[in-house]
């Protein structure tokens, strides 16, 4: 049995948990404003893009693992796949 279909597996996985990670953060990031709170009447709003930022650094380090991993795995496959169809070739 070749490993390319077990590798195309955990590749969707890998790929489809890190786009899920990225579609979270987005929703999270989407209310997020840039802004500077000044007035001490403001501790609300205030509150909540804090909670904001620590739900998005809980999340940063999965993304990365999960996009890497999604990276290598691509590569991964690409050069088996090119391995492959070169053995065919010759």
């Amino acid at each position: 049995m070749s490993a390319l279909p077990v590798l195309l597996i955990v590749w969707a996985v890998f790929s489809a948990c890190f786009l899920a990670l990225l579609a979270y953060k987005g929703q999270l990031t989407r209310y997020e404003e840039d802004q500077l709170f000044l007035s001490e009447n403001a501790t609300h709003e205030q509150q909540i893009q804090t909670e904001i930022v620590r739900k998005v650094t809980k999340i940063a380090p999965f993304v990365r693992v999960f996009g890497v991993a999604a990276a290598v795995m691509t590569a991964g496959i690409i050069g088996i796949f090119t391995y492959d169809a070169w053995q065919h070739l010759r």
